[in-house]
């Protein structure tokens, strides 16, 4: 199949449902858990609040970056696209190896799984202590059943149409965000009658480690500040993460050289603000050594404890499962776009590039789905993410640079759009990006040096596929 089936799409998306996609696809479970971390690693208020701010800041950068793509090339596959035209098809099929083996599957397994896990908290049946098979160091839980469940539901919705996936999409995101903007105000008004504000905000720019043990501080000194700071960016990026999304459905988006660019920056933007104020709320409401030790480190639990008492459990419990349910509907309906395009030049199976009567890739829906619901079987998904942070930032780096390659390259084609302070942000953007990228290989290469793996075995897959379409 060519790419003239991208024609096939049906342009059903607008700016609100783009930046719904976005919106939905960045806050999952991360931002109510991750902050415990980044308290243990930094140990001060000050810190905590200014890792989540550049987070978003860098995060903005790569999306106003990532718009002149968008206009250029406003095709369904998004980034796979961007990285072919600046480079080659193999650091293309790298990216999509990567995306289809690790980084969307896995997300969408420990976005299921999340959503499950706090579900138990309302039904204690499905939780993952409920063992329901058992084999050697195998096990069979009903929160891993119902993770599946609803990754094949979503599935199941998202090859009926791109039109009933963006009405949830769109529904389920806006509820998500009125009641996480209620929780921070219940917060800050709770806040206003308590004292922890002023106790977190007393020394707020001494860093400390935290003894989980006995829940005491100890300063740290600036080699530790650098270690731990690399360290707690691992959550910060990965709750900031998936905004790419809206790309890789460029094909249904109404008027995509503007639309899609746009999306990004407004989502991002929201998306910013809402992480920075939940974490403010976060300290204004627990304190700092509580905001650390959170059991399963559950900050938002623990804030709605104080916030509303006992009956915050199960608001928390619901806030998550719905906003879970929103990511990974947003993962799910966006990740295919990329394998079919994969698919039309020949590097993905023949059949993720078919579109069914609904205008929709659902063999790619469906082989998604598969691989994602086994690495929930697996148990392995945690691992998973933990390394593949650095695989998603490398290619975030080349992405970006591909806009310096591609201003030389193609120096006369039309840009409806050019990136916001270029080349001075996206230079920025990639320095700090790479000087992550090295500090994770030095102080997390047990994990990280298996994500570098796991991409780079897409060297000889991508070789021996070539070898076989060329005969």
């Amino acid at each position: 199949m060519t790419d003239n089936n991208q024609e096939e799409f049906k342009k059903e998306l607008g700016l609100l449902d783009g930046t719904m996609l976005v919106v939905g696809s960045m806050i999952g479970s991360g931002i109510f858990i991750v902050s415990a971390d980044i308290a243990r690693q930094v140990g001060s208020t000050g810190w905590l609040i200014l890792i989540w701010l550049i987070s978003g800041i860098i995060t903005m950068i790569a999306a106003v970056s990532y718009a002149e793509l968008s206009a250029m090339f406003p095709n369904a596959g998004g980034q796979y696209v961007y990285l072919k035209e600046a480079y080659n098809k193999l650091i293309a099929f790298l990216y999509g190896w990567s995306f289809f083996a690790v980084i969307q599957t896995g997300t969408i397994a420990a976005v299921g799984v999340a959503f499950s896990k706090f579900a138990a908290y309302i039904i204690p049946a499905v939780s993952d202590e409920n063992i329901l098979y058992e084999m050697g160091s195998f096990k069979l839980n009903v929160a891993q059943i119902v993770s599946i469940v609803t990754i094949v539901f979503l599935t199941y919705l998202n090859t009926r149409g791109v039109k009933n996936s963006k009405i949830l999409q769109t529904i389920l995101t806006i509820i998500k965000i009125v009641s996480i903007s209620g929780l921070i105000i219940f917060g800050f008004t709770l806040a206003a009658k308590s004292s922890i504000w002023n106790a977190n905000w007393t020394d707020a720019w001494t860093p400390h480690s935290f003894n989980t043990e006995n829940g005491s501080w100890m300063p740290i000194g600036t080699t530790a500040l650098i270690s731990g700071i690399s360290a707690a960016m691992v959550g910060t990026l990965f709750s900031s993460d998936s905004w790419t999304g809206v790309t890789f459905i460029a094909g249904e988006i109404k008027n995509p050289k503007r639309n899609v660019g746009l999306s990004m920056f407004l989502g991002t933007l929201i998306v910013t603000i809402i992480y920075v104020l939940t974490n403010l709320m976060y300290v204004a409401v627990i304190p700092l050594n509580e905001i650390a030790g959170a059991k399963s480190d559950r900050v938002a639990v623990v804030a709605c404890d104080y916030i509303f008492g006992d009956i915050g459990t199960l608001i928390i419990a619901l806030m998550i499962m719905i906003s879970t349910f929103a990511c990974n509907n947003g993962l799910i309906m966006a990740g295919a776009r990329v394998y079919y395009t994969m698919a039309t030049d020949g590097l993905f199976f023949k059949k993720a590039a078919v579109l069914n009567h609904s205008s929709v890739p659902a063999w790619a829906l469906w082989a998604q789905c598969i691989w994602a619901s086994v690495l929930c079987l697996t148990g392995k998904y945690g691992d998973l993410l933990d390394f593949v942070i650095i695989i998603v930032l490398i290619f975030y780096i080349l992405t970006i640079y591909g806009i310096i390659r591609l201003r030389k390259k193609m120096p006369d084609a039309v840009r409806p759009y050019k990136a916001i302070g270029y080349p001075f942000l996206p230079i920025f953007y990639i320095i700090i990006a790479s000087a992550v990228c090295i500090s994770l290989l030095f102080t997390k290469f047990s994990t990280c040096g298996w994500g570098v793996f796991i991409m780079l075995l897409g060297i000889p897959i991508y070789y021996s596929i070539k070898e076989k379409t060329s005969k």
